[in-house]
């Protein structure tokens, strides 16, 4: 992302999620053809993480959730540590941001893990795909 949208993360607005869309597209798009995808970005709440289970499952593919965990200080330090070592091409991280983005995010609960049956989509979308499609707007709108 720094080289498309600069070494400031934080200014490019949803710019991300415009650039995940695209990338859970083209991870759709190499399920359908039989090939493995592993997406190892964003997941950050359940219903992103249904609605790639659903996206998976449109392929006709298995979906396997892995959910890795590190003490907090630790996991800080390998963020601060690739900065360092790559500033050109990893965003650095001030302490708010690292607090704020764990804010943001829910860990899986063991259910989820498991496979548990997907739960109806948000109102007022009628699938999991479509409720992607609207968080990630460059993912094509499904047929419900």
């Amino acid at each position: 992302m720094a080289p498309l949208f600069g070494l400031r993360w934080a200014d490019f607005g949803g710019k991300r999620d415009v650039l995940d869309g695209r990338l859970i597209w083209v991870g759709h798009q190499v399920l359908r053809a039989g090939v493995s995808v592993i997406i190892g970005f964003g997941c950050w709440s359940p219903e992103e993480r249904y609605a790639l289970r659903a996206i998976a499952n449109r392929a006709g593919a298995d979906f396997e959730l892995h959910y890795l965990t590190l003490p907090e200080d630790e996991r800080r330090q390998r963020a601060d540590a690739r900065w360092r070592e790559s500033p050109d091409e990893i965003f650095e991280m001030a302490i708010e941001d690292h607090d704020r983005f764990r804010a943001l995010f829910t860990p899986p609960m063991p259910d989820e893990l498991q496979g548990c049956s997907l739960p109806p989509p948000p109102t007022p979308f009628e699938s999991w795909p479509a409720w992607a499609s609207d968080r990630w707007p460059t993912l094509p709108r499904p047929d419900t």
